[in-house]
């Protein structure tokens, strides 16, 4: 992994700045976690039964960031990144896929669900959730998914030191 350029969240601000810097110091966290590797290091699997892989976080990461923020706000008809239905397990499964489509893909949802957030006069702008028929704020979609960042940056710890071959004690 190369030096940890990420910014902290502040001590002290808004609660929409810190829910923004959370929320970015995870996402790049998860790109931390995958630096530098070659896409056969990304793709390689947690232990069996697990199909879990760097990459394929990176692919449900894209699907999370669209679920919440582009089919919540924008187009509740979306279609999902790696699926034509709603099956987040599908992002896991990276055999066929690449670092630089994966990023691609994740780099363009981010980007989209930061423009949602910024043009949001307030925490309290209403979305309708398609999967729960029912509406949900803004400041409720950036918690939930700071905390699927930060469980999987949990999964990504385990992944990347697979890769690296540490070996606990």
């Amino acid at each position: 992994m190369t030096k940890d350029s990420r910014i902290g969240p502040p001590h002290f601000g808004s609660e929409r700045e810190t829910l923004r810097a959370f929320l970015d110091y995870h996402r790049a966290t998860l790109a931390m976690k995958c630096d530098g590797l070659t896409d056969e290091e990304l793709r390689q699997q947690s232990m069996a039964p697990s199909t879990l892989s760097l990459l394929g976080l990176v692919r449900h990461m894209a699907e999370v960031e669209r679920a919440w923020f582009r089919r919540v706000f924008d187009d509740n008809e979306a279609p999902m990144v790696w699926c034509d239905r709603i099956d987040f397990q599908a992002a896991y499964d990276a055999s066929e896929s690449t670092g630089a489509e994966a990023f691609a893909a994740w780099e363009a949802e981010v980007e989209n669900s930061r423009r949602i957030e910024r043009a949001a006069k307030s925490l309290d702008l209403a979305g309708y959730q398609p999967r729960w028929g029912e509406e949900v704020s803004l400041r409720m979609v950036l918690i939930h998914v700071l905390l699927e960042y930060a469980r999987h940056n949990g999964h990504a710890d385990f992944l990347r030191e697979g890769v690296d071959g540490v070996v606990g004690a």
